[in-house]
């Protein structure tokens, strides 16, 4: 894989009967791999404003965590068959976040990889709803 990367990810929130509620966030940004870890590293712009919030995305094969900097500050820990607990803190107020991961698949080839997790998210010590984050990486061309 390139070091230079586009980063696709989608999240997926299924509430009840209704439709799911999805959000996809596409990014260039950087790939390396360092001590058996792999890592992803892009800006996020935040809407309606100037900042911006910078994302590392480090995975394995049972664990995945995405750490935000900037007006949102937050290590999210997606480990197999585990339920983590995180501090959310955004503008607006601290979240307790709790991330209960059933499943982390993980799909590697040269020019493109794949990670998908499900998992069940807790806010406030209360079940919002079960959850699948996808996330597609390519290799830019040279």
């Amino acid at each position: 894989m390139t070091k230079d990367v586009l980063i696709a990810i989608k999240g997926m929130q299924f509430e009840g009967a209704t439709d799911p509620e999805e959000i996809e966030v596409i990014q260039r940004g950087q790939y390396y791999e360092r001590n058996g870890s792999h890592y992803l590293l892009y800006d996020e712009p935040v809407e309606g404003s100037s900042d911006i919030i910078k994302n590392r995305i480090k995975f394995k094969e049972d664990e995945v965590q995405v750490a935000k900097k900037g007006p949102v500050n937050t290590t999210l820990t997606f480990t197999r068959n585990e339920k983590n607990m995180t501090n959310y803190a955004t503008p607006f107020g601290n979240l307790v976040i709790g991330i209960d991961t059933q499943r982390i698949a993980l799909n590697m080839a040269e020019e493109k990889m794949g990670i998908q997790v499900d998992y069940a998210l807790d806010i406030n010590y209360e079940f919002l709803a079960d959850c699948k984050i996808s996330i597609e990486v390519s290799a830019l061309p040279s």
